[in-house]
């Protein structure tokens, strides 16, 4: 009769040191940066693109609004409302309301492999339907990089006191 416990052994070692090796070796390259970009570059581009996009927020330039998100992008307004890439870029492109340029402030980068999270508190002014706006608040933008490039992927908002 066979011995049926050394065949177990046998395949829970295959596991242990041959398939388990190459598994991990493939989850640690799935979530580490580009082998040519480093911590600092990815910092870099991200405060560059996080700065365009506000600006392209105020000018209301769809095409670079879009090209920085993803297409399963959604933000968590201060209200708990969730909204899509497309109700979201088209509440910002509406007749009705006009942003001001603002700034960024406490604004930070984290990074975590192959996503980073932006982070920042700003004050927006501007009119919604003639009438003005001042708002206050810190807000958190998920970026995933994808076939080398970040989108934008998720922004939550918690509004703050004036």
């Amino acid at each position: 009769m066979p011995d049926v416990s050394r065949r177990r052994i046998s395949r829970a070692a295959v596991l242990r040191h041959l398939v388990w090796p190459i598994v991990a070796s493939l989850v640690a390259c799935s979530t580490t940066p580009s082998a040519t970009t480093t911590p600092a570059a990815d910092v870099a581009t991200l405060t560059a693109q996080a700065d365009r996009w506000d600006k392209a927020i105020v000018a209301k330039d769809r095409a670079a609004i879009e090209r920085n998100m993803a297409e399963d992008f959604r933000q968590i307004d201060g209200a708990g409302n969730i909204e899509t890439k497309s109700s979201f870029v088209e509440d910002l492109l509406s007749p009705k309301l006009r942003i001001e340029p603002y700034t960024v402030e406490e604004f930070e980068v984290r990074l975590y492999g192959e996503v980073a999270l932006l982070s920042g508190r700003t004050r927006m002014t501007g009119t919604y339907d003639g009438k003005p706006f001042n708002t206050h608040y810190r807000y958190i933008d998920v970026y995933v990089r994808r076939a080398g490039e970040w989108k934008i992927v998720s922004v939550q908002i918690s509004r703050l006191p004036h």
